[in-house]
């Protein structure tokens, strides 16, 4: 079932990472392939990424063979967003009509998932984030129109951006996983900047609605060891626990956030002031 595997590193070891190891640690970049599910296990806190641009086919996500159990979501749930075309998610039984920046929670003890598009000429392509999770919750469709909007940032400081809650117990409850998009205002490029870091919770990002010629300068590491990551349109970033995470876009753009760990308190992370980035 998957594509590659990454493993937890050490801060310590990133330091002396060259740019070709960076990417080769941090970035998914091959996530949308036509009619082919790509799936990425980490041991970053055991989050599998996952995409599928649905062209002519259908994905199906049942067996669990991969993960060590009969069914795949025997001890896992998933959020799946569209960042493509109208698709369909069925969830066992249901099925849910998914427009653009919809997100399906898949609630643990589910039994199927099947991925499809409901026009060829204009496909879906949906990305996924599934953790472990130690009870059910009933799956559920949450809209863009459903998320709960949050504007941070001002435009002095080029970074204000809508944050969109969708996964989130203020809005759709899950066991362990937090999910939602945030989009830059028009002329702002920054996100998730001043930083911080969130001891308690890992995190991973996929940018999209982007221009094939643009890129988003993604900055990660300690904070007085910053590296970053040049990221095309749809591709992925895995964020440790230890790191900063933020960037800066050559054109608009954004950014599906997904995070899990030992709380779903959104507000337990530790602030780095700009000035003492190194």
């Amino acid at each position: 079932m998957f594509e590659d595997t990454r493993y937890s590193v050490s801060p310590k070891d990133v330091r002396g990472y060259s740019n070709e190891r960076l990417r080769e640690e941090f970035l998914i970049d091959n996530l949308f392939v036509a009619d082919k599910l790509q799936m990425v296990y980490t041991h970053v806190d055991r989050m599998i990424i996952g995409g599928f641009l649905a062209v002519d086919g259908e994905a199906e996500i049942a067996d669990g063979a991969a993960v060590g159990t009969p069914g795949f979501f025997d001890a896992r749930e998933m959020g799946i967003v569209n960042l493509g075309g109208t698709g369909t998610v069925t969830v066992d039984e249901t099925v849910y009509t998914v427009e653009h920046r919809d997100i399906v929670y898949v609630g643990r003890d589910t039994k199927s998932v099947r991925l499809a598009s409901e026009s060829a000429a204009a496909p879906a392509a949906f990305y996924m984030n599934s953790v472990p999770a130690g009870y059910a919750v009933p799956s559920a469709l949450i809209r863009k129109a459903d998320s709960k909007p949050i504007t941070m940032g001002d435009e002095a400081h080029a970074n204000k951006r809508t944050l969109r809650m969708y996964i989130h117990p203020e809005v759709s409850p899950s066991c362990l996983l937090l999910m939602g998009i945030t989009e830059p205002a028009p002329g702002s490029i920054w996100n998730t900047e001043p930083p911080h870091v969130h001891e308690r919770r890992m995190e991973a990002y996929v940018y999209f609605n982007m221009a094939p010629e643009d890129r988003v300068m993604h900055f990660m590491g300690e904070p007085k060891q910053v590296r970053n990551i040049v990221v095309a349109d749809r591709q992925a970033i895995l964020s440790p626990a230890w790191s900063i995470h933020m960037g800066a876009g050559t054109g608009p753009y954004c950014f599906v956030w997904g995070m899990t760990g030992e709380n779903k308190a959104y507000n337990d992370v530790t602030p780095v002031a700009v000035k003492d980035l190194l």
